[in-house]
């Protein structure tokens, strides 16, 4: 197998189903996201509601990581992904109820608000696993000499479910029903659809070993070796920290709805539109990065693509111009794919199998939680500064880090990551 091959992960069976799987819950978590953010901002039609959202489940994620983290490199990975699958359709189950438009009729609206905000919480103590179990299961399905290029193909169908669910999100409220009420509803048993499909593909996959040697371990003596690992490491710990600040301060996309229905006032399909943008830019980036190695002065080319993701924010926070938003958006979403794709080859090649999951967690922590951070962060500040201001200081401030960072850490700037790939490549 040649080494440059950009298809190298994708020859392999279970890595194919593996992306399926991977495809099919991102899209439908996403989608539930965004389905919800419209259903609430219609409800109140208040920038702080869709803040609490992310509050909501951040606070359980966050609570959760490291225990979970934990708990993963303590199970078998198939299984332990199964369960979380189930759980979610028992959530997105209960949200397509609780949309039925009857029910919404009878009921206070400040009563379904609340259940919401309810399932969205017991939602983000789930997401807590699945993050390292995920992280986990896919190193253990691909040789060693593919991670970087498994990485890749990770990362960027997770970024492009990521923009394309909630992007599909906004036309199918428009076109599922004579109503944005009907059109939430079913696209909520859509979202319960895509969830029942990962579960059953996720069965091709067999079931992985345990290679954690230390089954058993007190739980704390796991969680501090854990987050002694990430501390010490420099190149995961700036990796993290970096994208942290890209989503927790260039969360624009979480007041989409506020620029959809009241700044550039296209609607529901232009929602659907400016979603879809950011999606196009990632789906570009997944061919571009498969076929040239990132793994070469991997850390200026982190530090550049957050840097651009943060000058595309600012442009869209200014605009007011639709198709100038929409430019805007695709190349945020051109960048992110890029940090994404980095990132995540850093995390494979830097993290012992054995303690996958609990850097994961730590993972999922500095980023993962940072989205519905950075949706709080962004609600927050659209509340106090409004919602244009809001954007335009996200993105100032990813600016402002990234700077920071590049002048700060020399480490950084000089990591490179192909003497990792050739160790990799020798052990197998």
């Amino acid at each position: 197998m040649s080494k440059k091959d950009p298809y190298a992960a994708l020859r392999y069976r279970e890595f194919n189903t593996f992306l399926i799987v991977r495809f099919a819950l991102i899209f439908a978590w996403t989608m539930q996201f965004i389905i919800i953010e419209w259903q609430v901002y219609s409800i109140t039609k208040d920038p702080w509601s869709l803040g609490l959202i992310g509050l909501m489940e951040i606070i359980p994620a966050f609570s959760m990581a490291l225990f979970a983290g934990h708990i993963v490199d303590q199970k078998e990975k198939r299984n332990l992904l199964a369960l979380c699958i189930a759980a979610f359709s028992l959530i997105s189950l209960g949200l397509f109820l609780l949309t039925s438009p009857t029910l919404v009729a009878d009921w206070s609206s400040k009563y379904v608000l609340y259940a919401i905000y309810a399932l969205v919480f017991f939602g983000g103590f789930l997401r807590s696993f699945f993050g390292p179990t995920i992280f986990s299961l896919v190193a253990l399905i691909v040789p060693k000499r593919v991670y970087p290029n498994a990485a890749t193909w990770n990362s960027s169908i997770r970024q492009v479910a990521s923009v394309l669910g909630p992007a599909f999100a906004g036309f199918s409220i428009h076109w599922l029903g004579e109503n944005d009420q009907m059109g939430v509803h079913w696209s909520l048993l859509i979202v319960f659809g895509l969830v029942m499909f990962s579960l059953l593909v996720l069965f091709r996959i067999g079931k992985q070993p345990i290679l954690n040697p230390n089954i058993g371990e007190p739980v704390w003596q796991s969680l501090k070796e854990g987050v002694q690992f990430v501390r010490n490491s420099k190149a995961i710990l700036g990796a993290l920290t970096l994208d942290m600040v890209a989503v927790l301060f260039g969360g624009a996309v979480a007041l989409l709805p506020v620029f959809a229905q009241d700044i550039l006032e296209v609607g529901s399909e232009g929602f659907g539109v400016l979603r879809a943008a950011p999606a196009v830019g990632a789906f570009l980036m997944m061919f571009v990065t498969a076929y040239l190695p990132i793994s070469k002065n991997a850390g200026l080319k982190l530090l550049g693509a957050i840097f651009g993701f943060g000058v595309c924010i600012i442009v869209f926070g200014l605009s007011s111009v639709f198709w100038i938003s929409v430019v805007a958006l695709f190349f945020s979403g051109v960048t992110d794919g890029l940090s994404m794709v980095i990132r995540q080859t850093i995390l494979q090649l830097k993290t012992p199998d054995h303690m996958r999951g609990r850097v994961s967690s730590v993972n999922s922590m500095f980023v993962g939680s940072s989205n519905e951070l950075g949706a709080f962060e962004s609600g927050l500040t659209a509340k106090l500064m409004g919602t244009v201001t809001a954007v335009v200081f996200g993105g100032t401030m990813t600016l402002i880090v990234v700077i920071a960072t590049a002048i700060g850490s020399p480490y950084f700037r000089k990591l490179d990551l192909r003497a990792d790939v050739a160790a990799h490549e020798n052990e197998e």
